[in-house]
């Protein structure tokens, strides 16, 4: 099996070294991770200027670039290696809820999302760096069980681990995003020119985070995998858009 990891937190982050340990065992790997943080990237490409992969001592490639530009190489064959699914992470932090609209990590994996392998995007619950071996050891269980696992073409399997010790976890929970509060207001600040400016502040809380999200099982101890798509359609919308669209012309 071939193996693409990437990540948002950047080539140097320790997650990425943790995930990759975890994952050797089960195949070839190719390490592809953006040159510095770019957390909060989603699936935004490079367009303006030209990419530079370059290989670093350990044998990971740093691209000057997005978590998805990463990938979007790796895959399209820019490293002469042709990936059987994509792992991204392990990032710091968890991706819950509304947070996958925003994160490098899930987008690395959607950006695999053509393989026909359901990819992992993989988060520890964590803004500390705490048990990243706990995150690795579970990635690695779960692709290791993959073989059996029959999901829809193009699903991505978002899993976020508690900050806990391996033989503290209580098991796993097939869950649903949740859904974030509104987050505190900008930071107000001035630079040292006297010019105001301003830092993005904390996200929200769990707002919809009852029994069956992913916050609730990261928040009980439970290991959280929710299946994604790429499809935003609403399709429960479509009714009430018809009704609303019927009989009227597109200009009077």
């Amino acid at each position: 099996m071939n193996i693409l990891v990437s990540n948002d937190d950047g080539v140097r982050a320790p997650g990425l070294q943790v995930l990759a340990e975890h994952l050797a065992e089960l195949g070839n790997l190719l390490v592809v991770a953006p040159d510095r943080d770019r957390s909060g990237a989603s699936n935004s490409l490079t367009l303006d200027r030209p990419l530079r992969p370059e290989r670093q001592e350990n044998g990971f490639f740093s691209v000057n670039g997005t978590p998805t530009d990463c990938v979007l190489l790796a895959v399209s064959g820019a490293f002469d290696f042709v990936p059987d699914v994509v792992v991204a992470g392990i990032n710091q932090g968890a991706n819950l809820g509304d947070d996958v609209i925003y994160s490098g990590t899930v987008a690395a994996a959607l950006e695999g999302r053509s393989l026909g392998t359901p990819a992992l995007a993989v988060s520890l619950d964590s803004r500390r760096g705490g048990h990243f071996e706990t995150a690795g050891a579970v990635a690695r269980r779960l692709l290791g069980m993959r073989a059996d696992l029959e999901l829809p073409a193009r699903t991505v399997l978002n899993v976020n681990v508690p900050d806990l010790p391996v033989g503290e976890l209580r098991g796993w929970k097939r869950t649903r995003l949740g859904h974030r509060g509104r987050a505190d207001n900008p930071v107000r600040i001035r630079d040292p020119r006297g010019r105001e400016c301003f830092w993005i502040a904390a996200s929200g809380a769990g707002d919809d985070a009852g029994e069956g999200t992913d916050f609730h099982a990261v928040a009980d101890g439970h290991v959280s995998i929710t299946p994604l798509q790429v499809d935003m359609t609403r399709h429960d919308a479509g009714p009430e858009l018809d009704r609303w669209l019927a009989d009227k012309k597109v200009m009077e």
